[in-house]
């Protein structure tokens, strides 16, 4: 598959990719540079604002804008208008910050904290319903990625980066889990994830230089060389859907390292021939 660089945007650490079909817009965050990004390809018109404050993961709602995931708790942002508003604040642990997260196909919103200091300490996952009810509904998990629902949704899809592990979770009873895939033995952890119509999930492998889709038993259906080291997640759009795209990140590279990518830290594009799952607006 050809892997097309779409927005040299340079981000420290890209994450959190998002698509609105409304809008026919991506958005994605640079955590650490404390930015929001879009991208629209039908124009090939692009923009941004800087944030207050570290957010890592959003879903657009259907009164219009974004909720955001942010270390200050739960956030309202206008993209355009440039405004972002905290409207259920959460007191997270000192050193921690929010990572992962994607809406559910009841239109519930995951999002995940962590420590910043490489997952030392534990990180959780929380649950926001569109009436802003949240609960902690997962804990333990060093380096929360992926939170995925299955095309089905039967199944939670979560991997824990730092153990090289990607879990499926029962839906009906998060509690019930088994493993669904993992990296361990290769230089690449899991990272974020995309489900596509057919209910395979592609996975982007940090420290992999690659993609990874796997199939619904979790076996090895293809893997996507990717031009930079660090892909950080992805998320399908565009018109029907088809088009993957996948954030990246510069940080932790050495200048050596640093040089031999330079397209590290940048957005990219992919046609992958299959249809993304269809997620819902977040409600709330």
């Amino acid at each position: 598959m050809d892997v097309r660089c779409v927005v040299k945007s340079d981000d420290r650490l890209g994450e959190g990719p998002c698509w609105s079909l409304r809008e026919g817009r991506l958005y994605w965050f640079d955590i650490k540079g404390r930015r929001l990004a879009w991208y629209e390809p039908k124009t090939d018109a692009r923009g941004g604002f800087d944030l207050p404050l570290r957010a890592s993961a959003a879903a657009p709602r259907t009164r219009g804008g974004l909720l955001i995931a942010t270390e200050k708790g739960l956030a309202v942002c206008d993209p355009d208008a440039g405004t972002l508003e905290i409207v259920q604040p959460i007191e997270l642990p000192p050193g921690f910050r929010t990572n992962d997260g994607k809406i559910d196909l009841e239109g519930n919103f995951w999002w995940s904290t962590m420590d910043d200091d490489g997952g030392k300490r534990p990180g959780s996952v929380y649950r926001t319903t569109p009436g802003f009810e949240t609960t902690q509904v997962l804990t333990g998990i060093h380096i929360p990625n992926t939170i995925s629902v299955s095309h089905d949704g039967k199944r939670l899809f979560m991997a824990d980066s730092k153990l090289q592990t990607i879990f499926a979770h029962q839906m009906a009873d998060l509690s019930k889990l088994e493993m669904f895939a993992h990296t361990r033995g290769a230089p690449a952890s899991p990272d974020g994830s995309a489900v596509d119509a057919h209910g395979y999930l592609w996975n982007a492998q940090w420290g992999g230089w690659r993609l990874v889709r796997y199939a619904p038993d979790g076996r090895i259906d293809q893997v996507i060389p990717m031009p930079v080291e660090q892909p950080t997640s992805c998320a399908f759009g565009g018109e029907d859907m088809t088009t993957l795209y996948v954030t990246s990140a510069s940080d932790e590279l050495s200048p050596d390292a640093r040089a031999r990518q330079p397209l590290a830290g940048d957005l990219f594009a992919i046609e992958t021939g299959v249809k993304g799952l269809a997620l819902p607006l977040f409600e709330g």
